[in-house]
């Protein structure tokens, strides 16, 4: 399928990264500025919900009252949607910073779980982890007492994050590697870390369970062979490319993508496009039949049926 059917919403600001729609089919997205802002297009109108330290990213419900934001260096935090106050709920695990915080999914028990991208470089210097393929990037767990542990470590650039919907499982995207992995919570494999899906159609970033029980996959970039290419090369020489100006680095493609899979890893769903004035697709919601999309550089969020 492709995005003839979508629709792009002005936003007052650059960047709406992730987005999250409430009962009132009200957008929540944050912006580049650190602003997190409110869109009701019903009421008319758009207001500031909270002005944040970092970059938010990944943002989600914590009941009713409350959001999560991955704020990328700035770890996690906490918002109070009324107030616009924000409290830091986890900065640091295993005695290193979460320096690329950058997506979640939040448990019925208000369990969290995120990613830290990379232990080595932080968000915006995602070309250079992707291209040295260190493999520093975690999944996190914080439980509702404030502990926090990692619970898979060792990934190429952890990305989004999703719940299944009877919450026994939980899946984070590896960008560089285009793949979904799945670590098991319940039963007896918990702890289990499997690859239920290997080459994505493209490089995947946030991720989150559909109201149709699907994990949807936001897909800014198809593959680019390059980058395979310059995966197999000594590390020196990957040193010497990841030192490349920005200028002359592959530019990201005009097409993206957006997937649903299966508690499986079965692709059951595909949009493919290009979005015009609509860019680096990195997150996508499915709620009540519809779809949301945000991105990283566009000055909109969009939507579509499903």
């Amino acid at each position: 399928m492709d995005f003839s059917q979508v629709r792009v919403i002005p936003v007052p600001g650059q960047g709406p990264e992730d987005i999250l729609i409430d009962d009132r089919e009200r957008i929540y997205t944050g912006l580049l500025d650190g602003r997190i802002v409110r869109i009701d297009e019903h009421a008319g109108g758009v207001e500031t919900i909270a002005s944040l330290p970092g970059r938010p990213l990944g943002i989600e419900f914590h009941g009713e009252d409350e959001l999560v934001v991955c704020a990328s260096d700035k770890g996690l935090l906490k918002v109070d949607i009324a107030t616009g106050n924000y409290t830091a709920l986890t900065e640091s695990v295993d005695g290193r910073n979460v320096r690329a915080c950058n997506n979640a999914a939040v448990a019925s028990d208000g369990t969290i779980y995120f990613s830290d991208s990379s232990t080595d470089f932080d968000v915006p210097s995602w070309r250079r982890e992707m291209i040295l393929k260190l493999g520093s990037g975690r999944l996190i767990r914080r439980d509702p007492d404030g502990s926090a542990q990692v619970i898979a470590d060792g990934l190429q650039f952890a990305n989004g994050v999703a719940l299944c919907v009877d919450e026994s499982a939980v899946f984070v995207a590896e960008t560089t590697t285009r793949s979904l992995r799945k670590v098991s919570l319940t039963g007896a494999d918990a702890g289990a870390v499997t690859t239920v899906c290997r080459d994505l159609p493209g490089y995947p970033d946030n991720c989150s369970t559909g109201s149709d029980g699907l994990i949807w996959i936001a897909l800014p970039n198809p593959e680019k062979r390059v980058l395979g290419f310059v995966h197999q090369a000594p590390v020196i020489a990957r040193k010497l490319v990841s030192r490349l100006p920005e200028y002359l680095m592959p530019r990201p493609a005009d097409t993206v993508a957006a997937v649903a899979l299966n508690d499986s890893g079965e692709i059951v769903r595909r949009y493919e496009g290009v979005i015009r004035d609509f860019p680096m697709l990195t997150s996508v919601r499915e709620y009540d039949g519809r779809l949301w999309f945000g991105s990283l550089e566009a000055y909109g969020v969009a939507t579509a049926p499903r």
